[in-house]
């Protein structure tokens, strides 16, 4: 079957170049920062109809969590090249004139013993509040991202964020909301969920959700010292559905056509671009694309009949995220394992856009979406 991208996918808040004195020209900015175990990401956007417009973006990589698994500290060179980057968001910040903003810190943070030192550290040098989320609520962000990606004849939602420290599961029943009401069901739940409380008033139900302690850094840390590359891949799968046994998000029988997975992390776009065979990353062929359990299945195995040498020399992966692909790949696989599906809808967005979600719904300037 062709790949196929759902209509509602369009609704994407679309990139557009910056320019100089752009700020005079808008009357209110919105920003949403993600400091996360591998990167620090920044996005500063405005309200447009029900979706946002992207002003401007800042992407680093700061291996904030590096050593993080054998010493329970971040580390000192770590810690550096993170403020270094956040001196960069801070000055975007206010060339912006930025006033509603929300800066987040999580997994890697949330772990460290010194996490609250460097959020001190941070506000001192660059003049940036940073919060540490719960795991909670960066599910919750995840889920308010994939909104618009939600298909109409999705009865049972499972939305997975694999992040760098750790990985949210959130199981969604939306069997009683109208088919037309289901991406706007998900908006709704910017004010928070609790797995098994009442629905919201759309109809959509939380049955269960967790946070497991293993992303794509961590769970490659814990396994560095094996040699062979399928065996230590064989082991990374194993041991993250040994960490699903908690959840347990069965609240009533579900047909396959029905199940929509839907994942946001770059495992999942780099996944989607090998299955595509694009030769250049394209935002715009990837975000919103559906595909089966066996077609990730068959980019899996390339994946492992390449090796470490051949994935190095992937335009797609590329020499510094050969190894975390792999690990990726794995809580993929494992994923599947345990929920196959005809369409897993992937995400090319996250935590930075359910930060900007939240703050636009909360204040009420996002227009709702026609049914």
């Amino acid at each position: 079957m062709a790949p196929q991208r759902p209509r509602s996918a369009d609704a994407i808040p679309n990139a557009v170049e910056s320019t100089a004195g752009l700020q005079a020209q808008i009357p209110q900015l919105y920003a949403a920062l993600d400091l996360g175990t591998n990167s620090c990401r920044m996005l500063i956007a405005q309200p447009d109809g029900a979706q946002f417009k992207i002003v401007d973006s800042f992407s680093k990589s700061v291996q904030l969590g590096h050593g993080l698994e054998d010493t329970g500290r971040l580390s000192r060179v770590s810690m550096d090249r993170t403020l270094q980057a956040l001196r960069v968001c801070s000055q975007k910040l206010r060339q912006y004139r930025v006033k509603k903003m929300r800066l987040v810190a999580t997994e890697a943070c949330r772990r460290a013993a010194n996490g609250p030192e460097l959020m001190r550290q941070i506000r001192k040098t660059t003049g940036l509040t940073l919060e540490i989320i719960k795991a909670e609520e960066e599910a919750q962000l995840a889920v308010l991202s994939c909104a618009p990606l939600v298909t109409r004849d999705t009865d049972q939602l499972l939305v997975v964020d694999i992040g760098g420290g750790s990985t949210e599961l959130v199981w969604i029943d939306l069997a009683d909301v109208q088919p037309n009401s289901r991406s706007r069901a998900i908006m709704h739940m910017h004010r928070g969920f609790r797995s098994g409380e009442r629905p919201n008033k759309y109809g959509a139900k939380v049955v269960d959700w967790i946070s497991v302690p293993l992303g794509v850094a961590t769970l490659r840390d814990l396994f560095n010292d094996v040699d062979d590359d399928a065996g230590r891949f064989a082991l990374m799968s194993l041991l993250f559905e040994e960490k699903l046994e908690k959840f347990i998000p069965y609240d009533r029988a579900y047909e396959m056509e029905h199940f929509q997975i839907i994942g946001t992390s770059g495992t999942v776009t780099t996944v989607a671009a090998s299955h595509l065979g694009l030769r250049r990353y394209d935002r715009n062929k990837v975000d919103g694309l559906a595909m089966s359990s066996i077609e990730i299945d068959k980019v899996i195995h390339d994946y492992l009949r390449l090796g470490p040498v051949g994935r190095q020399n992937d335009p797609r992966i590329g020499k510094d995220r050969q190894a975390l692909i792999m690990s990726g790949a794995a809580i993929l696989q494992a994923l599947l394992r345990c929920w196959p599906t005809h369409k897993l809808s992937v995400a090319d967005r996250g935590l930075r856009e359910g930060l900007l979600y939240a703050q636009m719904s909360a204040d009420g300037v996002l227009r709702e979406q026609k049914s």
